[in-house]
């Protein structure tokens, strides 16, 4: 299988970490939908990556769709991450709609910022950085004292918020979630150690 997605996409990149936490061999095609050569919308009529190539042609996108594929797969026998079912699977996949809720305002904000100033609406722009200041502070508030989002190990409700922080990190040093909130910064540092986080990390 093909991955095709930009090296920068948070939601790429959360794709990225589950193909590595799962072992799973596939092939990765960095192609920037922004790019003016992009090849994205061949494979994928909406524009956008990720965008998953199967063996036989057929073509998955949008990273929740996949991830929720690709941890089908038992290429290594490794744990799921995401529960076949029941009340922890509802809870996990919310914390992957919270984390990518707030790349979502993120990259609205970016997009924004990249018009022409005189063009730019400040109000748009607050309006999204309440939905990242809410997030966040939501995030923190379930996390609690706990090791990790949900259960006794990684999941990807984990996955996705660190792709997260590390998204606010790289476009928005300016939000200062890390003086704030100490419990999203040990989980972000614990999975930072990760291989499959170490080589995600978007190029500067």
């Amino acid at each position: 299988m093909k991955l095709i997605g930009s090296l920068t996409s948070p939601y790429v990149r959360k794709v990225r970490i589950v193909l590595a936490e799962k072992g799973i061999n596939h092939e990765f095609t960095n192609d920037p939908p922004f790019s003016p050569d992009t090849r994205v919308a061949q494979v994928n009529p909406l524009g956008k990556v990720p965008a998953l190539v199967m063996d036989d042609g057929f073509v998955l996108f949008d990273s929740r769709v996949i991830v929720e594929y690709l941890d089908e797969q038992d290429s290594t026998g490794s744990a799921r991450l995401i529960p076949a079912t029941g009340s922890q699977r509802l809870r996990v996949k919310r914390w992957e709609a919270l984390a990518d809720g707030i790349i979502d305002a993120c990259v609205a904000i970016y997009l924004e910022r990249k018009r022409p100033e005189s063009q730019q609406s400040k109000e748009w722009i607050e309006r999204q950085q309440k939905k990242i200041d809410q997030g966040v502070q939501a995030a923190a508030s379930d996390l609690g004292d706990k090791s990790w989002c949900e259960g006794d190990s990684m999941t990807l409700a984990d996955i996705a918020l660190g792709c997260a922080f590390g998204y606010l990190d790289a476009r928005f040093p300016e939000v200062k979630w890390r003086d704030t909130y100490p419990n999203l910064v040990r989980l972000a540092n614990k999975l930072a150690e990760r291989q499959s986080f170490k080589t995600t990390v978007a190029p500067n």
